[in-house]
């Protein structure tokens, strides 16, 4: 996947996800999208190189980093919590897509029960 296609897919991806907000608390160059509140992945550019940043269970993490040269540990975030996505041929859709969708099961897994059942019909 290439670096315009990365960042399109994810923002398409993450929008068709329930209850979720596109907004710029950080300013116009990061796209942020949250669930109740709560951030789940974020998209921007740095030295370059468009990124998307997700939440990522730790163990999962490590994995996805040791099988995808593509994934590395979340820019500017907790590395251990996080992982940001680059432009690489092994990154496609699905796989774009599965990450994302993890990142907000993850949020929303954290919240209260009643906002998790409102959440997930």
């Amino acid at each position: 996947m290439d670096s315009k296609t990365l960042q399109a897919s994810a923002h398409r991806i993450a929008l068709t996800l329930p209850f979720t907000e596109h907004c710029w608390p950080f300013g116009p160059e990061h796209d942020v999208f949250k669930v109740c509140g709560k951030i789940f992945m974020m998209t921007t550019t740095a030295h370059g190189r468009p990124m998307v940043t997700i939440k990522a269970e730790p163990q999962k993490s490590l994995l996805n980093q040791q099988i995808y040269p593509s994934i590395e540990p979340g820019y500017h975030m907790n590395k251990k919590h996080w992982i940001s996505v680059f432009a690489g041929n092994e990154i496609d859709e699905s796989l774009l897509a599965f990450l994302i969708q993890e990142s907000w099961d993850r949020v929303v897994d954290g919240l209260p029960r009643k906002d998790q059942k409102r959440l997930r019909p």
